[in-house]
């Protein structure tokens, strides 16, 4: 399979591909934050681990099920620098001290279930791998890699919600994933193998997670909705309904679209195509209404 994009970036830096254009001709954007697969030297240098360790960071090839949407001309932004250099899904100050080689006095960090298992800002550890880092990181250092990296990925995202909005009158952004294969609710019951999230509302309308639940039902998948993945930093920034911009992640089992190895293209990958793209072009032409559902209190 041809893994590469159908068209060409409108613009790429170190950060992300965007594709499409900067003004969206749709009010829905697509963001693929953990598909970033080029390694910079230096960080394999300083890992304990071989370098396909790091990948099991990744949402592995997922960037390739928005092809079809580059292809139409949709507004995309897919990251390029790897999760194991710095998780754009994170805030910027969700980073472990104990990785640290000096902290600022006046810099305040933030804690979550998410770092201490060992996935923050830096991720720090994986079963299997108890310390992925040789040893620990300056802080100009994580400053360096916000500042090549996250910055400008959410800057770019939230201009694009913004011209989206001015242009449409609202703004839906996707933020995609993939995650491992979910175990069975119960014994003999299928285990969902795509989860929404909207943060319980406060992301995104009611309205559009229903009707991406419908629509996935429609082409035979089990959903669940917020859980066990609510979505996290990115959608939570982004998504702000009150303000006429929604943001929903999409979680999609991996097993759906890559090979028993788990590490390239499978068979079901145009079967996902064409759920992300059936998802998508719903919620593109969803137009707002005034009875809007927004979050419950």
């Amino acid at each position: 399979m041809d893994d590469s994009p159908p068209r060409a970036p409108t613009h790429s830096d170190p950060a992300f591909d965007l594709y499409g254009p900067a003004i969206p001709d749709r009010p829905l954007i697509l963001s693929v934050p953990h598909a970033g697969r080029l390694y910079p030297p230096a960080l394999l240098a300083q890992a304990r681990v071989r370098p396909e360790m790091l990948r099991r960071l990744e949402d592995r090839w997922v960037d390739l099920l928005v092809h079809p949407l580059i292809a139409q001309g949709f507004t995309v932004l897919v990251a390029r620098a790897p999760r194991a250099l710095i998780d754009l899904n994170r805030h910027d100050r969700e980073v472990d001290p104990a990785m640290l080689s000096d902290l600022p006095h006046m810099v305040a960090l933030q804690t979550s279930a998410k770092l201490r298992g060992g996935l923050g800002l830096l991720p720090r550890r994986l079963p299997g791998a108890p310390e992925l880092w040789r040893g620990p990181i300056s802080w100009a250092e994580v400053q360096r890699r916000i500042d090549m990296v996250h910055r400008p990925y959410h800057a770019t995202l939230a201009q694009l919600m913004a011209a989206a909005r001015d242009a449409h009158g609202h703004a839906i952004l996707i933020d995609l994933h993939s995650m491992p294969p979910l175990p069975p609710p119960s014994p003999g019951c299928p285990a969902p193998g795509l989860v929404l999230g909207d943060r319980f509302g406060r992301s995104a309308s009611s309205r559009l997670t229903t009707l991406a639940a419908d629509v996935a039902a429609g082409h035979d998948m089990l959903v669940a909705i917020n859980s066990p993945y609510a979505g996290d930093y990115l959608i939570e920034r982004h998504g702000r309904p009150d303000r006429d911009l929604h943001a929903l992640q999409i979680e999609i089992d991996r097993t759906l679209y890559l090979d028993a190895t788990l590490d390239r293209p499978g068979p079901g990958v145009a079967r996902m195509r064409a759920l992300v793209q059936a998802i998508a072009q719903a919620l593109a032409v969803e137009l707002p209404r005034t009875d809007y559902a927004l979050a419950a209190e």
